[in-house]
């Protein structure tokens, strides 16, 4: 018996393990592929995913609600604050008075009261003032918001363009790169059969040993590029990410009729110092308003009880109401209100000759940025001439050195030129892209390229 249930469990662990080695080689076999595909984003899927992922985004929107709060808060001054009230003392020992010789004790053991307070303003210059700086508080936290969103739009750009221009850069030396090794495989053959010297032997060695250290800075130029793309998108560092397309893409986006005719009135900066210098004026009302009148109403309704047991059912409850009116005139605060007012209108002068300032200061950079474009524009169709004439001068000194008409030095500088086209070229594409970002930052109209 013992032994065929030793059979029978032998039985049963083979099967299970060839069960479980066959769904083994069925989950490397088919995930594997699939785990190390990576998420390939657009331009404009990057900037969504930062929008809605990235922790700056949502610090903004989380102070526009706080300031939300606020404003409700504000506006609950105009309504009647409303509040109950009550209070029970004991008297451990009667108070005792003495009369002409006689000695007495007056109250009772027990005094209960309770009442309702009402209280609310009926003129209060201040207070209207200050609800509509409130207001402008909360216009104020919507503008910035706003301003982040732009700012993370420039960022999240500029890292997918860096991404783009990295890859691009490992494409151009890693093709430098197996260049070399093709010509050194070349050089190889022709000296091993003595049709070449141990020099241009040695130089192939070099110039196979120099490319590859670019090949391996260009990679992780690459995975540097793609970890702070993926920071400002607020996902996982360790999610495997890439960016779809490559600068080469964005060649039909550079023309040479650059719009200059946008004003400012869309720049966050611009935006955010009108609110706030509405707001110090409104601020100076608010401080030139202490110097008014205020008039507040206010209703009492109220309770006592006293008794010399704990029986409450039994005492006997005495009511009483009152209703005022409370006028407060100020007269003299030792100056401080003229300080106060003084002390606004320099705060009102300094944000306009900030103002002022910024906008000078945003002009100057949009000119900046327009001359580099245009720099960039240049530069990207003297390179992009000079590719085509690169490569060709290249292949015919391939050419020439394998028939032997030619030397390798004539190979390795038009190898040289033409790598420094390539890379020019992806480079002035890459910098008109970044200054038209920072110019559309400016102009402030990114955000409506997205909706």
């Amino acid at each position: 018996m013992k032994l065929k249930n030793l059979f029978f469990a032998l039985v049963t662990l083979v099967c299970v393990t060839a069960v479980s080695v066959q769904a083994q080689e069925n989950v490397e076999a088919v995930p594997a592929a699939q785990q190390d595909a990576p998420l390939v984003l657009t331009l404009e899927q990057a900037l969504e995913i930062a929008l809605s992922e990235n922790p700056t985004v949502k610090i903004a929107d989380k102070t526009i609600e706080a300031k939300k709060y606020a404003k409700r808060g504000t506006y609950a001054a105009l309504w009647p604050d409303i509040s109950a009230s009550g209070a029970w003392q004991h008297n451990i020992q009667k108070p005792t008075f003495h009369i002409m010789g006689q000695t007495m004790k007056v109250g009772t053991m027990n005094n209960v009261n309770a009442g309702v307070t009402a209280a609310m303003p009926l003129i209060n210059a201040q207070l209207w003032k200050s609800l509509k700086l409130s207001a402008m508080d909360v216009e104020l936290a919507v503008e910035q918001a706003r301003s982040s969103r732009i700012d993370m739009i420039e960022q999240v750009s500029k890292a997918f363009y860096q991404v783009l221009l990295a890859k691009d850069s490992y494409n151009v030396y890693k093709r430098v790169y197996d260049n070399a090794v093709e010509n050194h495989k070349i050089v190889e053959k022709r000296y091993a059969i003595g049709q070449v010297s141990e020099y241009d032997f040695i130089r192939s060695q070099v110039t196979v040993s120099n490319a590859e250290p670019n090949v391996f800075g260009a990679e992780n130029s690459i995975v540097l590029a793609l970890w702070q793309l993926k920071a400002l998108l607020g996902v996982d560092l360790d999610m495997n990410v890439d960016c779809a397309g490559s600068l080469a893409d964005y060649e039909v986006d550079m023309t040479s009729q650059i719009n200059m005719d946008g004003t400012l009135a869309e720049n966050s900066a611009m935006r955010q110092l009108d609110i706030q210098e509405r707001m110090l004026e409104q601020a100076l009302k608010l401080k030139r308003a202490a110097n008014l009148p205020s008039l507040a109403a206010s209703i009492n309704y109220q309770f006592t009880a006293m008794d010399e047991s704990f029986a409450l059912a039994h005492y006997r409850w005495n009511p009483s109401s009152t209703a005022a009116l409370s006028l407060s005139i100020p007269i003299f605060s030792g100056g401080k209100r003229r300080a106060d007012i003084n002390q606004a209108k320099i705060d009102l002068s300094n944000i306009q000759l900030q103002r002022e300032n910024t906008e000078r200061q945003l002009r100057t950079a949009i000119m900046s940025y327009y001359s580099n474009m245009q720099t960039n524009l240049k530069q990207y169709h003297a390179s992009s001439q000079n590719i085509a004439t690169a490569k060709r001068g290249y292949d015919i000194s391939v050419k020439r050195y394998e028939v032997g008409g030619g030397t390798l030095v004539d190979v390795d500088n038009s190898q040289l030129a033409y790598t420094q086209a390539e890379l020019s070229r992806s480079t002035s594409i890459y910098e008109y892209l970044i200054n038209k970002v920072s110019m559309e930052k400016i102009m402030g109209n990114t955000l409506n390229k997205l909706r």
